[in-house]
């Protein structure tokens, strides 16, 4: 990838005649997870996020349908990454701008958070984030 240390990682899947299962555990997320939550019922043509951390770490997984992110490290850099794999996780570092769109039907968005929720750590303004 070639935004700042945003990364793709491959979750361990298990696969046999019953389905699939992926398993985090020990060292698969590369940061301590502090935080967990999921974002679900988004409607057609909504975002999330839309805001860079100044310090947490953030790792998003489409658990269910896809949608799109779009990583910004600087003005000219960015590019846009489908999640739709249930085994595949983003890792987001700090100081990346990102937005989330284009959320399939029924789409379902696991994110694991390096820290609590801080307000303080957020940057929601996007010419502040470019400042920086």
């Amino acid at each position: 990838m070639k935004v700042n240390k945003a990364k793709i990682i491959d979750i361990p899947q298990y696969r046999d005649e019953r389905g699939g299962l992926s398993i985090i555990e020990k060292e698969v997320i590369p940061f301590k997870i502090k935080r967990t939550f999921y974002l679900y019922d988004v409607p057609k043509g909504a975002y999330r996020g839309k805001h860079a951390h100044i310090v947490h770490y953030t790792c998003l997984i489409a658990i269910a349908g896809s949608f799109d992110v779009t990583l910004i490290d600087t003005k000219s850099n960015q590019e846009t990454v489908k999640l739709n794999q249930p085994n595949k996780a983003l890792i987001i570092p700090n100081m990346v701008w990102h937005e989330l769109n284009n959320f399939s039907n029924g789409a379902v968005c696991l994110v694991f958070a390096s820290d609590i929720h801080k307000e303080a750590d957020y940057i929601r303004d996007f010419d502040e984030f470019l400042r920086c």
